[in-house]
């Protein structure tokens, strides 16, 4: 039993942060004073142990959360009750055998996350379904630093993912970034590769990212990534196969085209609508950038963007007359059957069709994409009731090789964030249930039996069964209350008798019967 008082033997010095109705029962002096018992806990206010040992409560003090203390054992402690306290202000309370020390922060950095059991087996129940999808349309895994040159993704578009970086000079002068997106490691990983690459390629990843960024629902300031990119054919085909391969996923989660839509357009409209006003290439991807921000920022504030490009204000209006459009029939009459544009979207829906998606896709000339290096197809998937931000984009980058200094080469991609996709399966309960599952116990009743439990641990095992082998010596109430925790299947009891004939005791967790059985009829 642990406690920090000794009637007899304890006076103590406070430090100034201690208040004497929080440590004292009586008396207006502090110095000299009974210290009454306390419990000193770490992070779970109901747990009334620590390492093991059950602690004293003094049921007059209430732990504030920035008051926790914990207890740090002495190099050299000689038992845990008593002694004379010998303290600053600085150092917390001192006994010859405990120290008390002011808990750090235990939140993670803010916008980000700590995985605990329960939330790890959600993220790898979600990349199995990333993996597995990928697997389907015979995509390979590849994967990048999370630390990358900072060069890598300055660009000079204004983009806001070059405003949101974590950037800094390391120890070697380099300037060095936490990646906000994958795409540019892969365009530099196919750089490096050069002509030992045989086109086309279809790789995926799953990577974590990082954009210092305003947080709201769905978006933190790290998530986890699914992309998926085709390197190496020029037509739509690529974006359609890539179009499947999302709407299979979301398929495969009890998702449907009731729940979300993905609308398609292609840069080259806004890249048409441009030359009509004779506006010059090299503004190009400037504007994309702002017209992306088109739901999210009032009217008047899109044209002063524009305007402060030199953009005139009647090709203001035009701009933002071509974005009101919502079908391939009133894009034809704006821009002609010849148009490049017309003709890519006409034939990815035809494309869609075969493939029974069609349903899914809207067209929508607002979709623009806010990163510059688009060139052509681009695409969002979105949450039908429009209570959730983009669930996933992508789109054509034709030209992003040789903005590292490559050559020209045709590719398109999508990336799929961890956040929005939790928070649509929430939105529609499809949540799955993903307890920690165990197909055996086994508890030797005896310390001497202890290796041969060791041994029929590794037996089932070695069979391919998930075994918890308790590895300390517990009473049988403590195991059944054990096994409930982890939804065991059975238990499997290793007690002298059974052992010495030979057999081990087994309890069926599910229909509650018990019956001896050999080593090898464990595994029938």
């Amino acid at each position: 039993m642990i406690t920090l008082s000794c009637p007899l033997r304890m006076s103590m010095k406070m430090p100034s942060s201690f208040c004497h109705s929080q440590f004292c029962t009586s008396s207006s002096n502090l110095a000299g004073r009974i210290l009454a018992p306390i419990m000193v806990q770490a992070l779970d206010f109901s747990n009334n142990f620590f390492l093991g040992t059950p602690i004293i409560r003094n049921p007059n003090y209430n732990f504030h959360q920035n008051e926790i203390w914990v207890l740090r054992r002495n190099r050299q402690a000689r038992g845990m009750v008593g002694g004379r306290v010998t303290t600053t202000a600085n150092e917390g309370i001192q006994t010859d055998s405990t120290t008390l020390t002011s808990l750090i922060s235990v939140d993670p950095p803010r916008g980000t996350r700590d995985f605990p059991p329960e939330d790890m087996r959600l993220r790898s129940w979600l990349f199995q379904h990333f993996r597995e999808v990928s697997r389907l349309f015979a995509f390979e895994e590849i994967d990048f630093p999370v630390l990358e040159s900072e060069e890598l993704f300055v660009r000079k578009a204004g983009e806001e993912i070059t405003q949101q970086l974590y950037n800094f000079e390391d120890k070697g002068g380099r300037r060095v970034a936490l990646r906000p997106e994958l795409t540019p490691s892969l365009a530099r990983l196919v750089l490096q590769k050069g002509k030992s690459l045989s086109l086309p390629l279809k790789w995926f990843a799953i990577g974590q990212c990082w954009r210092y960024e305003r947080m709201t629902r769905g978006r933190r300031r790290e998530h986890y990534q699914w992309n998926m990119d085709i390197i190496g054919i020029s037509g739509v085909e690529a974006e359609a196969e890539l179009l499947s391969a999302i709407v299979t996923f979301f398929t495969r989660l009890g998702i449907t085209a009731s729940d979300v839509g993905i609308k398609i357009s292609n840069r080259k409209v806004l890249q048409a609508v441009l030359a009509r006003y004779s506006i010059p290439d090299e503004s190009f991807a400037a504007v994309c950038v702002i017209v992306d921000k088109i739901e999210k920022l009032p009217r008047s504030e899109i044209e002063n963007e524009l305007a402060a490009l030199q953009v005139p204000s009647d090709a203001i209006d035009g701009i933002l007359q071509a974005l009101t459009l919502k079908s391939l029939d009133d894009l034809e009459d704006l821009l002609g059957a010849e148009s490049g544009a017309v003709a890519e979207l006409k034939q990815l829906f035809a494309l869609a069709d075969g493939y029974g998606f069609s349903d899914w896709l809207n067209f929508d000339a607002s979709v623009v994409r806010g990163l510059a290096y688009y060139t052509g197809t681009v695409f969002e998937a979105f949450d039908r009731e429009r209570k959730l931000r983009a669930i996933c984009g992508g789109g054509r980058y034709d030209q992003l090789l040789s903005t590292y200094g490559g050559a020209d080469t045709p590719a398109c991609g999508f990336g799929f964030g961890d956040a929005v996709i939790i928070e649509l399966l929430k939105e529609r309960k499809l949540m799955p249930e993903l307890g920690h599952v165990v197909d055996d116990v086994v508890l030797a009743l005896e310390d001497h039996l202890k290796a041969p439990a060791a041994m029929v641990a590794a037996h089932l095992r070695n069979a391919g069964r998930v075994v918890d082998l308790v590895l300390e010596t517990k009473r049988l109430k403590w195991v059944f209350k054990h096994t409930e925790r982890l939804h065991a299947k059975r238990l499997v009891l290793l007690g002298a008798t059974e052992w010495n004939r030979g057999t081990l005791r087994v309890k069926d967790l599910i229909t509650r019967e018990e019956s001896d059985v050999t080593l090898d009829d464990l595994l029938t």
